[in-house]
C-alpha cells in the first residue's frame, strides 16, 4: 500500500476545480496507457463539487467518456431517481452531460429496484457485478480502478462505512448493506474498505474545520476501526486533497505550501 501524500488548497472551491483537472490529465493517461479508464464516484459536498467542476471545464473534453466505467462507493438506499441519491445528484452534475456509455455507468440497486427494499441482495448483485468485471491482472474479486473518490466525515467515516460499524470489520465481501447509519438515511450500500484499496489511486478529499481532527487522526496513525479513512489505501498513490481548514491539524510533516 501507498503511503499518504497531502495537497493543501486555499479553499473548497479551488479544491474542487483543482481536483477536476487532476482527474481529466488521470483518466487521458489511463486511456492512452490502456484504452480506458475506470473511476468510483462519491457523493457529499466536495464529490459533487468536482464533478461540477468536470462539466464546466472546456478540458473535460480530452477524456473520451465513452470509455470510462464509472462506479459508485457506496449509495444511499432509497427510490430511483430520489434527490439524495449520489447517482442522481452525479447524473444532474456531470454525467447528463458527457457522453458516457450507459452500459458503463454501474449503479447500486436503488430500493425500489430490482430486488425490492432488500440492501443485502442489492449488495450481493453489486459485488458480482464487480467481480464479473475484474481482469485476471487484477489480482481479486474487483477491478483495479483507476482513481477512487472518497469523501471523509467529521467522525472520520469514509464510503458509509463507519466507525466501529460492522461494516468496517468486514475483510471477506467486497460490497455490504450498511443499517442504523449514525447520518441519514440510515439503510446504504457500500463498497468495503478492502475493496476501495484495490484502486491504483485513492483520493480522500474533504473540506472545513469540523474535519480536522479525524483528518489529523487519520495521517498519523489511528487505527481503522476508529477511523475508518485511516484505511484506505491506494495501490500506487494514496492522495488527500484538503482545503486549509480541514488541514489546519495535520503536522507540518505532511503539508506542503498551499497549492
Amino acid at each position: 500500500m501507498s503511503r499518504p501524500e497531502v495537497v493543501v488548497h486555499r479553499d473548497g472551491d479551488l479544491l474542487a476545480a483543482a481536483a477536476a483537472a487532476r482527474l481529466v490529465t488521470r483518466l487521458v493517461d489511463a486511456q492512452t496507457a490502456r484504452g480506458s479508464a475506470s473511476l468510483v464516484l462519491t457523493g457529499g459536498r466536495t464529490g459533487i463539487a468536482v464533478l461540477e467542476q468536470l462539466r464546466a471545464t472546456p478540458a473535460r473534453d480530452a477524456v473520451d467518456w465513452s470509455r470510462v466505467d464509472l462506479y459508485w462507493g457506496d449509495e444511499r438506499f432509497l427510490p430511483s431517481g430520489h434527490p439524495d441519491r449520489n447517482e442522481t445528484q452525479a447524473r444532474a452534475a456531470l454525467l447528463d452531460h458527457v457522453p458516457v456509455d450507459p452500459a458503463r455507468v454501474h449503479v447500486m440497486e436503488p430500493s425500489d429496484g430490482r430486488f425490492g427494499d432488500d440492501p443485502d441482495a442489492a449488495a450481493e448483485a453489486y459485488a458480482e457485478l464487480l467481480a464479473a468485471r475484474a481482469r485476471p491482472e487484477d489480482h481479486g474479486p474487483v477491478p483495479s480502478f483507476d482513481v477512487c473518490l472518497l469523501g471523509v466525515g467529521e467522525e472520520g467515516h469514509t464510503l458509509s462505512v463507519f466507525p466501529s460499524s460492522p461494516a468496517v470489520y468486514e475483510k471477506e465481501r467486497t460490497v455490504v448493506a450498511v443499517r442504523n447509519c449514525p447520518k441519514p438515511p440510515p439503510t446504504r450500500v457500500s463498497l468495503t474498505l478492502p475493496a476501495a484499496s484495490r484502486a491504483r489511486e485513492v483520493w480522500l478529499m474533504t473540506t472545513g474545520e469540523g474535519k480536522a481532527a479525524a483528518v489529523a487522526m487519520a495521517l498519523t496513525g489511528a487505527g481503522e476501526v476508529q477511523l475508518p479513512a485511516a484505511g484506505a489505501h491506494g495501490q500506487r498513490r494514496t492522495l488527500w486533497l484538503l482545503d486549509s481548514a480541514a488541514a489546519a491539524k495535520v503536522p507540518d510533516l505532511f503539508t506542503p505550501p498551499l497549492a
